[in-house]
């Protein structure tokens, strides 16, 4: 058994480590490994382009989110089986929590994991200042596991020169370089990067992209890099199994598709049966659903075709109005409001399960990790303890609740949130849930209880009121 795997990371974002990271990826693939990958960090979209190239569902590694020994074991069980793992960092090298600490950062994952790294500098407007900027991020910390680097957007003509004088003076490797590229761009937004089904052609891009890196990179060299990565092992977290399988509904379309594949990892290895359906194409909620999962993603780029399926929307109120436990972030939640504006400002009518309406502000809102504490019983209980979560929108609402308080793991900022019931918690939070698995065992404890008051009641809707 052996775990071969690299890190690619740079020292800011926008230096093309996503890009590249995909072109590393579809090479890989091409040369016929199988391969995993990971996204340091809370991020849902990377990974979705990762999985395009790969074939296979790409996963998150959090420090914040999970402990090392958690974190170790989450990687092992995704690596197992692949020839090779390539992990993309997040933000700068050293960037963590709070921006004043390396606590979480894409270095302390590199370390956790024992993972070389290989950095990407984009060298646009600079020739031998490079080495001043790499020669700084590899001694910054004396185990920094940067071993080399990528030198991005560099002159073929100047490349040779750089090279010789990065390894002599630094003792890093170069693994190539990558020219100047125009036509494998991808597009971003207000939440970051389109999705990768909206970028035309993107399977012949990312083939074309491998092969102009077969030219530049040392893909040998990172192949051999990646088979020093020791051997590692960890833990998962102790958690219960539900009795009764229960059946949860799970929204996954165009505009619910921020989904943690460990989240719904965990809910199957608890003993749930998950069932995909799509808000915007289907009439109804999956027949015999004992609960509702409604993820983020991007309602408001399609508020109008989410208004125009009435007969969903009216089922959905209709299930949690009788009972339903369900589970709401962000854009899911969102969904679930009276009203929700798009991208244009234009007002909808959505569910109506939550009073208000969900509106969008010109800048993030309460961006970045915190740290949930009940204050209300609801859903999950008011002994839940801490639940790790992350916040990331554009949008607000006139009834963002108070059943959590939510502080930021760096500074004194806190804030109430999530509308919560005994059913349900509904709000901008997306939650981790091996950050504390009573989250989906508790939430899964309710769909069991909720099938047998509906049973008893011969399936009757309005058998079990959640207010």
């Amino acid at each position: 058994m052996h775990q071969p795997r690299i890190l690619i990371t740079a020292g800011a974002s926008g230096s093309g480590k996503t890009l590249i990271t995909c072109g590393i990826l579809q090479a890989l693939r091409e040369r016929g490994l199988e391969v995993s990958s990971f996204k340091s960090g809370p991020d849902y979209i990377d990974p979705m382009f990762h999985s395009k190239v790969i074939k296979a569902k790409s996963a998150n590694l959090d420090l914040f989110f999970t402990n090392p020994e958690v974190t170790r074991y989450l990687f092992a069980r995704t690596a197992k089986d692949t020839d090779i793992s390539v992990m993309e960092g997040v933000m700068g090298f050293y960037d963590g929590l709070g921006g004043t600490s390396v606590t979480a950062s894409t270095y302390e994952l590199a370390a956790a994991t024992d993972t070389p790294a290989v950095m990407v500098v984009n060298c646009r407007g600079m020739s031998i200042s490079v080495l001043a900027q790499i020669k700084g991020f590899v001694e910054y910390k004396s185990d920094s596991h940067i071993k080399g680097v990528i030198l991005n957007q560099m002159s073929p003509m100047l490349y040779p020169r750089i090279k010789a004088a990065i390894e002599e003076e630094i003792g890093v490797s170069v693994y190539g370089y990558v020219p100047k590229i125009t036509d494998c761009l991808i597009e971003s937004r207000h939440l970051g990067l389109v999705l990768p089904d909206e970028v035309k052609d993107l399977e012949e891009k990312l083939t074309n992209l491998a092969a102009v890196l077969e030219e530049t990179l040392d893909i040998d060299g990172l192949i051999e890099l990646a088979g020093t990565a020791p051997l590692i092992s960890g833990n998962p977290p102790e958690f219960e199994k539900v009795e009764g399988n229960p059946v949860i509904a799970v929204a996954s379309d165009d505009a619910f598709c921020f989904i943690y594949q460990d989240n719904l990892r965990i809910l199957e290895e608890m003993g749930a049966k998950l069932l995909y359906f799509s808000p915007l194409a289907d009439g109804k909620v999956p027949e015999g659903a004992d609960g509702l999962l409604l993820y983020g993603g991007y309602p408001e780029l399609f508020a109008r075709e989410l208004h125009q399926n009435k007969i969903m929307r009216q089922d959905i109120k209709e299930k949690l109005e009788s009972g339903l436990p369900c589970m709401a972030e962000c854009g899911g939640y969102m969904y679930l409001h009276e009203q929700m504006e798009d991208m244009e400002g234009n007002t909808y009518e959505m569910a109506g399960v939550i009073s208000g309406r969900a509106y969008r502000t010109e800048k993030l809102g309460r961006f970045g990790y915190i740290d949930l504490t009940p204050r209300k019983d609801q859903l999950l209980g008011m002994d839940i303890g801490i639940i790790k979560a992350h916040e990331f929108h554009y949008f607000d609402s006139t009834n963002t609740g108070s059943s959590f308080l939510a502080r930021k793991p760096a500074g004194k900022r806190e804030w109430e949130c999530i509308c919560g019931s005994r059913q349900l918690i509904a709000g901008f939070p997306h939650l981790y849930y091996y950050s504390n698995p009573e989250v989906p065992y508790r939430f899964l404890k309710q769909c069991v209880s909720y099938r047998k008051l509906r049973s008893e009641s011969g399936g009757r809707e309005g058998c079990y009121h959640p207010y």
